[in-house]
């Protein structure tokens, strides 16, 4: 594709008996969100330390900006690695000028840079504390900054959520989609499903070191049809056990969403639903990531 900026041709990694990645291809597009998706252990990680130039592939090829990856490279990404490291003793604003003029940046840009995301983030406060007497959420927040101060064309992030509380996971959401609009291809993993359907355009499915499903995550919903029912009631919830021809993929107090498997039909299963409990919302929709995978995995 002449607007890929990553590109993976049949790559496998092994570590011993264990192959991490196996035959592994796709491309990311300029631009886009790309999830990487999956259980731990699937392979995401692996195929992020080779993009990087971390590890190298046992077999296969991986390109960015059209060249084999390598040192040149590493000079365009952004990388939020899953294992947090910052220098504890260092104060945040030294740190975060540090790392950008490791990137080629004069110390008057790196320090405008810094400057501008730590107001964003409500934190210009810190810039004089080192960093071991912050928070592991606010420590995570300067590990974003040092990742995307520099300005790269192309952002890795490992998990970047994790530890985060409510208020922060939103405000790092709304920060990853504007950079998508400026222009910035995002390169996202997660073993999250919530968090891919709400900031992923791209998704690749990993389950044991195999890609099994990858695409446009708009056109794989749509490929389901309307086949999922998000049931909200009042009551006793055990009428689900006994239904026939559907797969309960999610449920707790009060909610299911529930999978038509062949023969199930969404009228019956409402007025079942209405002999046992009070019915506060029944939507016929799309599957959820979730219950994608789910299916992927089962075929």
């Amino acid at each position: 594709m002449s607007d890929s900026i990553v590109e993976f041709s049949n790559v496998t990694k092994q570590f011993g008996n264990h192959r991490a990645v196996d035959n592994v291809s796709f491309v990311v597009r300029k631009g886009r969100i790309f999830g990487l998706l999956g259980p731990n252990g699937a392979g995401k990680t692996t195929s992020i330390r080779m993009l990087t130039y971390i590890l190298k592939p046992d077999s296969g090829s991986i390109k960015m900006f059209g060249q084999p990856v390598g040192p040149e490279t590493q000079k365009k990404l952004g990388y939020l690695p899953e294992e947090r490291g910052l220098y504890k003793k260092m104060k945040v604003g030294e740190q975060l000028i540090y790392l950008c003029r490791l990137k080629g940046f004069t110390r008057e840009k790196a320090r405008s840079q810094i400057r501008y995301w730590l107001e964003r983030f409500g934190a210009l406060d810190w810039i004089g504390q080192e960093v071991g007497e912050l928070s592991k959420g606010m420590q995570q927040k300067v590990q974003f900054i040092a990742t995307i101060a520099h300005d790269p064309d192309c952002l890795i992030f490992d998990e970047p959520f994790s530890g985060l509380d409510p208020i922060n996971s939103e405000m790092l959401k709304e920060a990853i989609l504007e950079l998508r609009d400026a222009g910035k291809t995002i390169f996202f993993a997660t073993h999250r499903m919530e968090q891919v359907e709400q900031l992923c355009d791209d998704i690749a499915l990993f389950n044991k070191g195999k890609l099994i499903l990858q695409g446009d995550l708009t056109e794989i919903r749509s490929s389901y049809g309307l086949n999922s029912i998000r049931l909200r009631f009042s009551g006793d919830s055990r009428f689900l056990n006994n239904m026939e021809n559907i797969r309960i993929n999610n449920r707790s107090t009060n909610y299911a969403e529930l999978r038509l498997l062949e023969g199930a039909n969404d009228q019956l299963i409402l007025r079942e639903a209405q002999r046992h409990v009070r019915i506060h919302a029944f939507e016929l929709v799309q599957p959820s990531i979730q219950e994608i995978f789910i299916d992927s995995v089962s075929k």
